[in-house]
């Protein structure tokens, strides 16, 4: 990545240990980015994508004082002997735990506040511009205690791009996005980089991002960088960069089963690639997909099948009868957020709840789980009304993972925390639970640790780890995927999977499509606090308008068989690829290159 002119991003030989901590977390790291590149930063959780970042910005050494070694310069600033208020007006940061960033009242007084701090004359003109950019100026009044978790993001990002900063860091920039807000951000980051030369740094684990926007990639393993590469040649080395946790992505996934010769970076360059591979790609399809499904109907009742036909007979695990929710302001008007809900959860139910940031999902989870009480209707869990139980008592039926992690972490270790609960209702063989739990979840090494000193995805697995030492009816879990790489990813779906015979249903908030086509049997699509659709994961896909209005975004491997006249479009890219095998015989240079 050499260039004549300095890097606007340079460290050299730079290592870092947090106070306390036995070994380095940033081992010897050299690094240079030049300005105006699209930088990614990939690795798996515990990697130091973070710490990495931190040091952009001064945060590392000048807030987190721990031994620093080496040199990093920033806009031509060496970092260790300036300060974090000296960068701030140079580098923007949008931390992973951007929650802990708002410290102004109301939306527009947040992302004014920069601006107006530094005396900036046309702070007003800078406010409108980022609102605006990101869509969320009907936020503008709102208070940030009232924001769903992705309208908040937005928010914190906004406030930065308020600043006008020669770099933006944007630490998970999507982890909590509905995916059409996700896309249009990376979209939004891309225009600023080419049309106003932003230099952009995120840390990401969707591959599909990194490999459509960025332009250059930084792998980090253990503290070290292993390589800084063209994305180009970055996307490439699909097999080594899935051995650090970051799968290709679907596309590339199938192009390569497939044996094609290029390695596609969006959708429509695999179409184009597909259509040369095999030039008579049919425009309509009528392979039966594997489950069974017949376009356009709902699946026939059994393991896979879901909705209120399956279980007419059965008692629902989880009613929620005619309820409506709202929030009282400071000014003491009331806010509604659900209006005349009604749902059942049954048993056998892998539920995934979607819609876009604002739309209900959090609030309804939360009412499921007795956290809050509805203003009119009844949410009866296991035969029990919410309104008779406190969420104590209910926590003996239903468990609820919260969608910031730290709000789980009561003790001072993980194993602390996960046998809080067992251990206080008199399990037996608690310790003997809690060790199997932690191997489950891959933290039996962090069993000591403080959850709080944990990274990102680390935070995800323990909260689930605690969730699982509960053992409920009912798992509730609050995008449980957010800020996990793939591999941690992966092994939460499994671990979904597994809990089919000890836990009666799961009802998981998400933006994350691929969690939804490869886990979820039944999809509830919540749009401005009411239920839209009650369908299947590909009767979902198979409804552009109501995607629009829900801010969704199929997965990239099922975008593809539409675009290329697959129906009904393929969930996975399993599916994918055996139905393109039957339907489009590959040439004989493909065959030959698929077989070697």
């Amino acid at each position: 990545m050499g260039s004549s002119t300095s890097p606007i991003i340079d460290l050299q030989d730079v290592s870092f240990r947090y106070p306390g901590a036995a070994e380095d977390t940033l081992r010897n790291v050299n690094l240079q980015i030049e300005a105006g590149d699209f930088t990614t930063v990939v690795g798996g959780n515990g990697s130091a994508k973070t710490t990495l970042c931190k040091t952009f910005n001064g945060l590392v050494p000048h807030y987190w004082s721990g031994d620093f070694s080496g040199v990093a310069r920033v806009c031509g600033i060496d970092t260790f002997t300036s300060s974090v208020a000296e960068l701030s007006s140079r580098v923007g940061y949008v931390y992973q735990d951007f929650m802990n960033q708002l410290v102004r009242p109301t939306v527009r007084d947040e992302v004014s506040f920069g601006p107006v701090n530094f005396g900036l004359a046309d702070h007003a003109e800078r406010t409108a511009e980022a609102l605006e950019m990101l869509r969320i100026t009907e936020l503008s009044d709102r208070f940030v205690w009232q924001l769903s978790g992705g309208q908040a993001h937005l928010t914190a990002l906004a406030s930065v791009l308020a600043m006008r900063p020669e770099i933006v860091v944007v630490d998970e920039p999507v982890a909590e996005l509905d995916p059409a807000r996700a896309l249009e951000i990376y979209q939004r980051l891309e225009l600023l980089n080419r049309e106003f030369g932003l230099t952009v740094v995120s840390i990401e684990h969707h591959a599909e991002f990194i490999a459509q926007f960025a332009s250059s990639v930084v792998l980090m393993s253990q503290g070290s960088q292993v390589w800084h590469l063209p994305v180009d040649e970055a996307v490439y080395r699909s097999a080594e960069l899935e051995d650090h946790g970051i799968p290709a992505p679907q596309i590339v996934q199938a192009a390569q089963r497939l044996g094609l010769q290029d390695t596609p970076r969006t959708v429509d360059s695999a179409v184009t690639a597909l259509g040369a591979a095999a030039p008579a790609v049919p425009t309509s399809s009528t392979t039966t997909p594997p489950d069974g499904e017949q376009n356009g109907s709902r699946p026939s009742p059994g393991p896979e099948s879901s909705g209120p036909a399956a279980h007419r007979e059965e008692t629902p695990v989880a009613a929620v009868q005619s309820v409506s929710h709202g929030y009282k302001t400071v000014k003491n008007d009331l806010r509604m957020v659900l209006h005349d809900v009604d749902l059942e959860v049954r048993r056998g139910d892998r539920l995934a709840l979607l819609g876009s940031n604002g739309s209900g999902k959090t609030t309804l989870l939360k009412l499921l789980a007795g956290i809050s009480v509805p203003r009119s209707g009844e949410v009866v869990v296991d035969g029990v009304s919410t309104r008779s139980r406190s969420a104590g008592r209910l926590a003996d039926h239903v468990a609820y993972i919260w969608q910031q992690p730290q709000q789980m972490f009561l003790k001072e270790s993980i194993r602390g925390d996960v046998r809080l609960f067992p251990a206080g209702r008199g399990e037996k063989n608690v310790d003997s639970l809690v060790e199997d739990i932690l191997h489950q979840v891959r933290l039996a090494e962090f069993a000591d640790a403080d959850g709080r000193t944990l990274s990102g995805g680390q935070q995800r697995r323990a909260t689930l780890a605690i969730g699982l030492a509960m053992r409920p009816s009912v798992l509730l879990l609050d995008e449980p995927t957010a800020s996990l790489d793939i591999a941690s990813r992966d092994s939460v779906i499994a671990m979904l999977e597994q809990l089919s015979g000890s836990i009666a249903c799961s009802v998981v908030a998400t933006h994350d499509m691929t969690l939804v086509s490869e886990w979820a049997n039944r999809v509830i699509v919540l749009d401005a606090g009411r239920i839209a659709a009650d369908l299947s994961p590909r009767e979902l896909f198979d409804q552009p308008e109501l995607l629009r209005r829900a801010h969704l975004v199929p997965p990239q491997i099922t975008q593809l068989g539409q675009q290329i006249g697959m129906s009904p479009a393929p969930l996975t890219v399993d599916e994918f690829v055996q139905r393109f095998r039957q339907e489009q015989p590959l040439g004989g240079d493909l065959v030959e290159t698929e077989r070697s």
